[in-house]
């Protein structure tokens, strides 16, 4: 069940990330927020990990604390918080740097930070995706990493978190067809 807790939660997100927009788009940040917490129920996670999925960012984005975080949500979801995190760092360690220090911590992550990474990379791939498919010409220079830099990241995620559940399971096919999809085009 999804209580106040939840809804303080939905309303620290959306104020939290206000200003911030996906990757080389207008689309609001906390829509990502939102379809992340989406797959993290729908794959049967309950108050703590749902809450967990609505903030996953913001303290690797929007400079909350995780002492901010287990004072307004609880010990549990600050610790999934800052599983999720690849850095709390200001200013940020470069990106590949940041990825691979993530990438190893991968097989110490706890079942709940697990499904919230699995639902986050999720979403994200499948944007990409998308914008993929729909020929978006400056797709790459989105990304810090670049073409081969996202590509190699989601891999390792993918690689990473197994398919031992269904949310790993669709991650792992969406990289697969991103990754066939990004070989055929220039």
């Amino acid at each position: 069940m999804l209580g106040r807790r939840f809804e303080q939660a939905l309303v620290f997100a959306a104020r939290r990330h206000e200003d911030q927009r996906r990757k080389g788009t207008d689309i609001p940040y906390v829509s990502h927020l939102l379809a992340v917490c989406a797959l993290v129920v729908e794959a049967g996670g309950d108050e703590d990990c749902a809450i967990a999925a609505l903030l996953h960012d913001a303290v690797e984005d929007q400079k909350a604390t995780a002492a901010e975080i287990e004072a307004l949500f609880g010990g549990e979801v600050a610790g999934v918080v800052v599983e999720c995190s690849d850095t709390d760092e200001e200013p940020k360690p470069p990106w590949r740097e940041r990825k691979q220090a993530f990438l190893a911590r991968m097989a110490e992550l706890s079942d709940r930070a697990r499904l919230v990474v699995a639902a986050d990379k999720l979403h994200n791939a499948s944007a990409t995706l998308a914008d993929l498919a729909a020929g978006d010409a400056g797709l790459w220079e989105k990304f810090n990493g670049g073409r081969e830099g996202t590509l190699w990241y989601y891999r390792s995620i993918a690689d990473a978190l197994g398919s031992d559940d269904a949310l790993s399971r669709r991650l792992a096919a969406t990289v697969d067809r991103l990754e066939e999809l990004a070989a055929r085009q220039p």
